[in-house]
Order: structure tokens, then sequence, then C-alpha cells
């Protein structure tokens, strides 16, 4: 938070923790009068003008019952209704220090957007322990997907076109979307407490990390070393030019020469090295097939 909103949390405003319940809470915030549009005016002057915070503390506490009726509407998530609660006044205490009395809104209209965002961000970050949105579109859909669902289970192939056409997304960004939001976190280890003899399996058990593994390592080392060893008994069994043109045509990692630049030092046709380094090529794939 920036020094305006740690200022306003300090200001005694008031925060689920602090009143002990979240019931309690709620029933504090919507005893706070609503402001008239007269006196939103002036709060809001006296703040912008003069960064008078406690201008800024009855702004923010006459719209606390505002944040609980946004953050109400995303229960389904399964996320704490206090935690988003908190989320969303960060987000009007945000507003309340971007608003500019002078454009003629109701702040309520101006805050609704930096209540949300501050929501969704908690929302991307907490939903899932790995992440199911990440660009802007994907936000958008997670968010609109859920909305536009009709029933319960997949969506049919005229639901997904009417999603896709309706947020101007592709079938596919769709399809993939619903699959995200279907899936569910598995825990890497079996639980602690689980009888082994009953723990449903964990993917420690059956996830291998192939890098890790020594026979793997061992397998690539080898394979390695004889292709290898093949090579350099290819390059050998060239003529001394055909192994200089596969060499720095095709081994040489800092100076890779071009088929005329070495047309032009054997004083031959770029044809002519074409088919020398052609034939070369084949023989040594022939080595490797045997």
């Amino acid at each position: 938070m920036n020094q305006t909103t740690t200022a306003l949390v300090s200001h005694n405003l008031p925060i689920p923790s602090a009143l002990g319940s979240l019931d309690a809470y709620i029933n504090a915030v919507h005893q706070i009068p609503v402001l008239s549009a007269e006196d939103e005016q002036a709060l809001a002057r006296r703040y912008r003008e003069h960064e008078d915070l406690d201008a800024a503390r009855e702004l923010v506490h006459s719209h606390l019952r505002f944040v609980v009726h946004v953050a109400r509407g995303y229960n389904g998530y399964g996320l704490p209704l206090g935690d988003l609660i908190q989320e969303g006044n960060i987000g009007l205490m945000k507003a309340v220090k971007r608003f500019d009395p002078a454009i003629g809104v109701r702040l309520v209209s101006f805050a609704v957007h930096w209540i949300r965002a501050e929501m969704h961000e908690y929302i991307l970050k907490n939903w899932r322990i790995v992440k199911v949105a990440t660009t802007k579109a994907q936000r958008k859909l997670f968010f609109n997907l859920r909305k536009s669902k009709t029933r319960l289970g997949w969506l049919n192939a005229a639901e997904v076109s009417a999603v896709a056409k309706d947020l101007n997304v592709s079938e596919r960004e769709v399809l993939e979307m619903e699959s995200r939001l279907s899936g569910r976190d598995i825990g890497f280890d079996a639980p602690a407490d689980e009888d082994d003899d009953h723990a449903p399996p964990a993917p420690a058990g059956y996830l291998m990390a192939q890098e890790d593994d020594p026979a793997m390592a061992y397998e690539r080392a080898d394979s390695e070393d004889n292709q290898l060893a093949l090579l350099r008994e290819g390059l050998a069994e060239l003529d001394p030019r055909s192994r200089d043109i596969v060499q720095r045509r095709w081994l040489d990692p800092d100076a890779k020469v071009t088929l005329q630049e070495l047309a032009d030092e054997y004083g031959v046709s770029a044809e002519r090295i074409r088919q020398v380094e052609a034939n070369a090529l084949k023989k040594m794939r022939a080595l490797f097939a045997a």
C-alpha cells in the first residue's frame, strides 16, 4: 500500500479482524450514514486541495457498505468473505486518492472499478495454487465464463460459440479456460495423516523427474559420447577439403561461412561446394545409420 492508504488504515478505519467477527463488522459499516452528493463533493475537494485525511476517512467510511455488497458477489469462489472485503477496502482507498470531484460523477461509480480490480487480483492469486489466468484476456475470460455458464457440467458446442462471440475470444480459449476452471489442485505428496494402505495416489508416487534419474543421466551421457565418437570417425573418413567444408559450414559455432565464401576460397563455383558438402554429409549419415 502507498502512504495515503497506509495513513487511512491507521486513521481509525474499521477492519473485520479489529471488530472480532465479520458479522459485527458488516453491522458496523451499515450504521455509517451515506453521504449526500453535496457532502461528498465538499469532502472530496477538501482532500484533493488540502490533503485532509479526515475528509478522506469520511469518504472511505461512507462507502464501506458498498465494498461488502461487491464482495458478496464473489462468494462462489470459495475464498473468505472477510479477505475479499479487506482487498476491496484497499481498492476503495486507492479510488478516494484518485477521485476528482470536478468530473461530476459520484464516488461510488468511480470506485467500483478499483474495488473489483483488487478483489480480482486477490481471487486470481488465491483461488488455485496454479494460476489459471495470467494475461488480461484470460482474466476477463476467467470471471465472465463463470457468469456465462447456464448449467452445471461442460458447455455444449452452442454455448461455447455463444460465450466466445460474447467475449470476443476464440472457441479454443473458452474450452481451455473451462478446462482450467473444472480442474482442481492435488497435493504432490500424500497427506501425512492418511493410512498408507488407504491413501489416494499422490503424484510424488508415480511422477519421476527424468533429469534426476541416475540411469537416465548415464544413458544420455553414453549416447552423447557415442555420437561424438561417430562424428569424429565420420570426419576422419572425409578428404581434407570435404572435412573443412563440413567443419566450417556445420560445426564451427563462431564463424559459419556461406557456400559462396568457400567457393571463392577454393576457386570453384558455389554449386560445386554444395555438391561436395552433400556427398560428405551423405557419407556421414551412412556411418551414423550403420
